[in-house]
């Protein structure tokens, strides 16, 4: 195994290695790990509640006028259809 120090960073990102590790219990050498291997892509599947990078080109890209028609065509999908769980 080999041995990196890393600096630089950053009290955000210290607190995300610290979340992880504290969640699944484990070092906070292994959290980094983790998460390095997420970032440079080794990971076999991105864990379920991992959110992906692939619509970042959107953010900030909608005019207000866009983004209100984007919630109001989604707004029928915040409605549970009751006789669905009967």
């Amino acid at each position: 195994m080999k041995q990196l120090t890393v600096r630089g960073l950053g009290d955000d990102l210290t607190g995300a290695i610290r979340r992880l590790a504290n969640r699944d219990g484990t070092s906070l050498n292994r959290a980094a790990v983790k998460l390095l291997r997420r970032g440079a892509g080794l990971e076999g599947r991105q864990a379920a509640d991992a959110v992906g990078s692939s619509l970042d080109c959107f953010i900030g890209s909608w005019s207000d006028a866009e983004a209100d028609e984007t919630e109001r065509a989604l707004r029928h999908f915040e409605t549970i259809d009751g006789a669905m769980w009967d």
